[in-house]
């Protein structure tokens, strides 16, 4: 099964940002990818409230929803929209960071909403809170699909490992983790957290990125780390897409899933314990 990672680098303008990304998710198609992935927040970074509120919709009237959900259609391919930020109905007015599976027939097949919020202080002049515009989801999701069951997560999910150890126990074959990963802590940690959940579960790891300087006309601008990698269930990087936006190809058989599990069978290994 051939997959193409497309690596962004969106503004917060989102119909600006679907120009991009429409062309690259056809290059995928063109490249013989029939499994695309997209990166976290594919329709807009932006870290002012007030400018979301005016260029984001809800998930029944959002155009970059509408649109991939029609080119996944027009191409027969299955797309993993990363994320959307989507305004909600929730009283404190806060966004959804949620993730869709769309099958090649244009039919959502699965959504996610991001478990745990990036609340962080990375450095004196990087601070996030990602909790105080975005409310966290609290559901785990696994679809099935033709090439393997997909365990679905977005970007700080990766530093949660026991959410992989419940997608795989529950049949995830391949973990879908896209991300706008931040500059620094994607330097110190990215490839290490995400060859680490492969390696736990025995599960490819997908993770499209976005990647470099963000253009913000409202708020603070973003940098991100880039580096879209895919992982064997052996724990080894199968593809990194480096710093430049575009497409990254790379093959993937699930008959790996069960030669690593069968080397080493950990998921059939875990004990209950008392304590600490």
């Amino acid at each position: 099964m051939r997959v193409g990672l497309v690596q962004l680098n969106v503004s917060d303008d989102p119909e600006e940002n679907l120009v991009e990304t429409r062309a690259l998710v056809r290059a995928a198609a063109q490249g013989g990818a029939r499994f695309v992935l997209t990166p976290e927040v594919t329709n807009c970074i932006s870290s002012d409230r007030t400018h979301q509120r005016n260029v984001l919709h809800h998930e029944d009237d959002d155009p970059t929803l509408a649109a991939l959900r029609a080119d996944a259609a027009d191409l027969n391919l299955w797309l993993l929209i990363g994320s959307l930020g989507l305004k909600t109905d929730d009283a404190d007015g806060r966004f959804a960071n949620r993730s869709f599976l769309v099958a090649p027939n244009g039919q959502i097949a699965a959504r996610y909403d991001k478990i745990h919020m990036f609340d962080v202080n990375v450095s004196e002049t990087e601070v996030y809170r990602e909790s105080a515009g975005y409310r966290p989801g609290a559901r785990a999701v696994v679809a099935d699909t033709p090439f393997a069951t997909v365990g679905m997560s977005v970007c700080y999910d990766v530093r949660f490992p026991y959410l992989y150890r419940a997608l795989a126990h529950a049949g995830a074959e391949v973990l879908t983790i896209p991300a706008a990963f931040n500059h620094i802590t994607g330097a110190a940690h990215w490839e290490t957290l995400l060859r680490a959940r492969a390696i736990e579960t025995g599960c490819y790891v997908l993770a499209p990125a976005q990647t470099g300087d963000h253009e913000s006309r409202d708020g603070k601008p973003r940098r991100t780390h880039g580096h879209s990698l895919a992982v064997s269930p052996w724990g080894e990087v199968i593809a990194d897409a480096g710093t430049k936006t575009g497409v990254t190809f790379v093959d993937i058989d699930r008959a790996e899933v069960a030669k690593a599990r069968a080397r080493v069978p950990s998921l059939s290994h875990d004990r209950p314990f008392e304590g600490p």
